[in-house]
């Protein structure tokens, strides 16, 4: 009878852990459809405000960029919300929702013609659109911000968590879902901004935004359809409430003479249990003015403390990583910034160029970033293929290289990426030129857009060597009651990558302008304008964040943690690693 309870309780622990591979075809299909859903509403939309809304292009492109901004800044709010209450599988049903109800309201306002103001005819101006049809399309872009805030800082962390990382066997499983997650998000991007831009384009607008709406549907039961089989983490509590406690614990005894020895700091395994499922954070010599509240004083209760007054050093640990990770974290936004480009004006110079492909088939302009996608997915199949069994036999790390040389390398290759940009777009205008067509600038140029497949191709080999070893960067160096909160530092550098973008764009707008009328950025006429010059303006921006980069990461300490492996036997075994070890 006892042995059976106990055969139950133990069967009844394993459906609780379950999660491994089984669980991926759930969360790619959610990923497959969600990021249709999104990239079918981003890609084209640039198009959408300008010839449906009639919104002069600085103006779109800022709001575009503002949108994006927004969208990547409120993954802090869910990924408080999945990391401190709701655990990350009902924040990201949650927000599927609400972003389902924003792409609802964007497609009424597409099908309805009240909700546009009306078609521009020959060459008369176009009436922009009113406060209230505005007031729609802001409505639904914010309903989308908040969706996404949900969605993704939880998404890749809830793959990641389906994976045990203290079993050997699944450990190097956790870092090839990183990679893979990438490629199968590209391929979902990849019919986004072929299929979908040309539905956009060609049939209507209603369609092309009706079927991405659909595809959030069907993502949100294909994720549903998982659950028995996730392995849900419980929230382990507020992380924010956690550090701030250790911020006002150092402070409150900042007058306290700091103990000789480490070990003297206040530990406490049981508090710290929910917070170190994977390992317990070790102390390190860095910030010592923060471990002054782990110092145990005559009033402190050391079996229930009063967090605010006295913290383990684990929770004190737990600052100091954040903190090591800002300066990292800072370097991602300027080749967001730079990638930006692409769905504003680099769009916006295929559009002038010849796109023909066959007599009768021409690129879409906004299927331009199929090139940036191919580049991507060929990089990270090549890169986990080839590049990671070879630098393997050199540095004997199972991921190749590690995410720092990675994240190095997509760096040097963003630098090219814009300073060939600007090399284009001379050549464009030039073409203009040559053909009188300067002051026609709805007038086709007979030079063919595959001059742009150089920019567009090389940030994607860029993103798959940046934005995979931030994400890999900020998963692994988290403490790991933090994971959503450090996925959403990902998609929070993205956000402020796009707010600089339309910083710039709005200064050199400003302080470009001539006396004649002439500007770098010109709203109505690019062959008048000095696009060039903006592209190396951030090419000189991105050289002096590289040089920034390569002295934060000599400069960069890893977090150090003590693990308890599980071992073929079921035995657990303790051992002292740092977080790249993988």
């Amino acid at each position: 009878m006892i042995e059976n309870m106990e055969e139950k309780g133990s069967n009844s622990h394993v459906k609780r852990q379950k999660g491994g591979m089984i669980t991926m075809p759930f969360i790619f299909s959610n990923e497959v459809c969600e990021k249709l859903a999104v990239v079918g509403f981003n890609t084209n939309m640039i198009s959408y405000l300008t010839t449906q809304l009639h919104m002069p292009l600085t103006k779109a492109a800022n709001t575009l960029t503002n949108f994006g901004g927004t969208g990547s800044l409120t993954p802090l709010i869910g990924a408080f919300v999945a990391d401190a209450y709701a655990g990350r599988f009902w924040t990201i049903t949650i927000a599927s929702i609400i972003y389902q109800i924003g792409m609802i309201c964007l497609t009424i306002s597409a099908i309805l013609p009240q909700l546009r103001p009306p078609p521009c005819e020959g060459e008369q101006v176009c009436q922009e659109a009113n406060k209230g049809q505005v007031a729609i399309l802001y409505v639904s872009l914010l309903l989308a911000a908040l969706g996404s805030g949900g969605i993704r800082p939880c998404v890749v962390a809830f793959g990641a968590d389906q994976f045990d990382e203290t079993d050997p066997k699944q450990a190097t499983k956790t870092w090839k879902y990183f990679n893979w997650y990438y490629f199968v998000m590209g391929a979902a991007i990849l019919v986004a901004v072929t299929v979908l831009v040309y539905i956009q384009d060609n049939i209507g607008w209603g369609w092309g935004l009706g079927i991405p709406t659909f595809a959030m549907f069907l993502s949100i039961i294909a994720f549903l359809i998982g659950y028995p089989l996730y392995r849900n983490l419980d929230p382990a509590g507020s992380p924010f409430t956690r550090l701030l406690q250790v911020c006002v614990a150092a402070f409150r005894k900042r007058k306290l003479t700091m103990v000789t020895d480490p070990k003297l700091l206040y530990e406490n395994e049981e508090l710290d249990a929910a917070i170190s499922l994977g390992g317990k954070l070790l102390h390190t010599k860095h910030m010592k003015f923060l471990d002054k509240a782990a110092i145990v004083t005559e009033g402190d209760d050391l079996k229930s403390p009063n967090l605010w007054r006295l913290n383990t050093v684990h929770r004190v640990e737990e600052l100091k990583s954040v903190i090591r990770m800002g300066p990292i974290w800072a370097s991602g936004i300027l080749l967001i910034t730079a990638y930006a480009q692409q769905s504003t004006f680099s769009l916006q110079q295929a559009k002038s160029m010849d796109r023909h492909v066959t007599k009768s088939f021409q690129i879409p302009a906004g299927s331009m970033s199929v090139f940036t996608i191919v580049s991507m997915l060929s990089t990270i199949a090549l890169y986990d293929r080839l590049l990671i069994p070879f630098t393997r036999k050199f540095t004997g790390l199972d991921r190749g290289i590690t995410f720092l040389h990675r994240m190095g390398i997509g760096f040097v290759i963003s630098v090219f990426a814009t300073l060939v940009a600007g090399l284009v777009e001379v050549k464009r205008k030039q073409a203009a030129a040559a053909h009188g067509l300067v002051d026609k600038p709805h007038t086709i140029i007979p030079i063919s857009v595959f001059w742009l497949v150089p920019q567009y191709s090389l940030h994607g080999i860029a993103e798959a060597f940046m934005s995979i070893g931030h994400l890999e960067f900020f998963y692994d160096q988290a403490p790991e009651s933090m994971r959503s909160t450090a996925t959403a530092l990902f998609w929070t550098a993205i956000s402020v990558g796009n707010y600089f973008s339309t910083f710039l764009v709005t200064l050199v707008h400003k302080f470009s302008a001539g006396p004649n009328g002439s500007n770098w950025l010109p709203d109505n006429n690019l062959n008048k304008g000095k696009l060039e010059y903006f592209y190396w303006l951030i090419t000189l921006l991105q050289v002096a964040n590289l040089i920034y980069y390569i002295f934060c990461a000599k400069m960069y300490t890893f977090k150090p943690i003590q693990v308890h492996n599980k071992g073929s036997d079921s035995s657990e075994e303790e051992g002292v690693e740092l977080g790249n070890k993988v």
